[in-house]
């Protein structure tokens, strides 16, 4: 008759073998964590003591501006001083082709002369004033 006792073999595994593999992959572990913890602190270090590279062209380009056109840096004041440009177009006489003989006249000085002279009417075929 056969044994039917219940047991395990002790043959098949080595604990003792898997145990120990297991410890020297954490202590494996544990030494790389720490050399690359030692190779950032380096390359921090490195990179601290690094002066910053000084580009040639670079160089004296602190007063250079874009060229135009260029962004606004105060577009109220700017609106201000165009608002009063052409107020001052507006407001004044002057030439606008002096070798034509065109001038500028003041904008309420211009409504008046077109209210006394009224606007010009063209002529057509269709006109039954006489």
């Amino acid at each position: 008759m056969a044994d039917t006792s219940v047991g395990h073999e002790g043959t098949d595994v080595n604990i003792r073998a898997v145990l120990g593999f297991g410890a020297g992959l954490f202590v494996a572990a544990v030494l790389i964590q720490f050399m690359v913890w030692l190779l950032f602190l380096y390359f921090s270090g490195r990179e601290a003591a690094r002066v910053a590279p000084e580009y040639p062209l670079a160089v004296g380009g602190q007063t250079r501006v874009p060229p135009e056109p260029r962004l606004q840096t105060n577009p109220r004041e700017d609106l201000r001083i165009l608002r009063a440009r052409e107020d001052g177009v507006l407001n004044s006489y002057g030439w606008v082709d002096r070798t034509a003989g065109v001038v500028r006249i003041p904008i309420d000085e211009a409504i008046k002369l077109t209210v006394q002279r009224g606007l010009p009417v063209r002529q057509g075929k269709g006109d039954t004033k006489k």
